[in-house]
């Protein structure tokens, strides 16, 4: 039986880790123009991107993830996305809103007079922030990512609330059969993946050490 439960929970983890890692691949880099946007000189466009950030990050996921599947077929007829590509375009647009303000705390942390410098030196913009602002940049930004990347892997409990069939979908699915210790199995396999992520964000930020 605990063979059966598990290859069933390890299905159920394979939907978990796949809309994390999905989740991560488009959301950093979203986050980080958004940051951009967020810093703009252009009054209107920062503005807008600040209320866009402030009502994601206000407002629960679960709501986000409900609006996202059912609002586009309720409202203007259109058909419904898949279930799982509802759930990722949510993820997605959360998780870029709270990577866009830890980006933008840890660019606008380091030191002013080092954009000057650079300036002296003759270099561009984006030469000052590939060379001189981004190592110190991630530096900053490592310990509070890794705690939202923690928060993601639990969040994506979150899609069942569409029939997204993740990992506790499956242990809750034994409830059924009259067994409910699948349900708190569920916990060892987050406690696993979250156990890996911790290690692997302490082996980096020892290896950024040398930015002090």
């Amino acid at each position: 039986m605990l063979t059966t439960v598990t290859l069933t929970l390890l299905e159920g983890l394979g939907t978990t880790l796949e809309l994390f890692a999905l989740t991560l691949l488009f959301a950093l880099p979203l986050g980080l123009v958004v940051s951009f946007g967020s810093m703009s000189s252009f009054a209107p466009l920062r503005w807008v991107i600040k209320t866009v950030v402030w009502i994601i990050r206000g407002t629960p996921l679960m709501i986000q993830i409900l609006i996202v599947f059912y609002v586009p077929g309720l409202l203007f007829k259109l058909p419904l996305l898949p279930r799982f590509t509802a759930a990722l375009l949510s993820f997605v647009i959360n998780y870029a809103c709270y990577f866009s303000e830890i980006y933008r705390g840890g660019i606008q942390s380091v030191p002013r007079g080092q954009y000057e410098a650079g300036q002296v030196l003759g270099m561009t913009k984006p030469q000052i922030f590939f060379r001189i602002t981004l190592l110190q940049v991630i530096k900053r930004i490592v310990p509070p990512m890794s705690n939202e990347f923690i928060t993601l892997v639990k969040d994506t409990a979150l899609v069942r609330v569409i029939s997204v069939y993740e990992i506790i979908w499956m242990g809750e699915s034994f409830i059924k059969k009259g067994m409910i210790w699948p349900l708190f199995y569920t916990a060892v396999f987050y406690l696993a993946v979250n156990g890996v992520l911790t290690l692997l964000f302490g082996w980096f930020e020892k290896r950024l050490d040398y930015f002090k």
